[in-house]
């Protein structure tokens, strides 16, 4: 299956609006942070223990969601650092918290992002702050 870079965006998008809801912001310093996790979609969910529910299965971009408890989150690897940066980009200006590695994200709640930081490793990124939107 082939998909267009506009398509990976917007799919991307969607999943950081149902899943991550829109940013406030907040702390992204963590503790002892690991060096970041590499390998396959596959790898990096058998690192943090989850059975991964593939969405996408393209040459450009894998992606599935997993479960921490009763939270879900994202998890994607991509063939290429552009292809990654120039997805990543795009999908923050929807909001959202993202745990970055070498061709890897993962996307979620703030507190989830954190706690796989622990295991995978990565730099915590946050998106755009739409609170001031939300009409309360």
């Amino acid at each position: 299956m082939r998909l267009t870079r506009p398509m990976l965006a917007l799919t991307g998008a969607a999943a950081v609006l149902a899943l991550a809801g829109c940013g406030s912001g907040g702390d992204a310093k963590a503790a002892a942070v690991p060096q970041a996790a590499t390998g396959s979609l596959e790898h990096l969910a058998a690192e943090v223990k989850c059975t991964p529910d593939i969405q996408i299965d393209a040459d450009e971009l894998r992606q599935a969601i997993c479960k921490k408890g009763k939270e879900k989150y994202i998890l994607a690897t991509f063939s290429t650092d552009r292809g990654q940066r120039e997805w990543i980009n795009t999908a923050k200006d929807y909001g959202g918290y993202y745990l970055v590695g070498r061709k890897w994200i993962a996307i979620g709640h703030q507190d989830v992002v954190k706690s796989l930081r622990a295991t995978l490793g990565g730099d915590l990124e946050v998106g755009a702050d739409h609170s001031a939107h939300s009409g309360n």
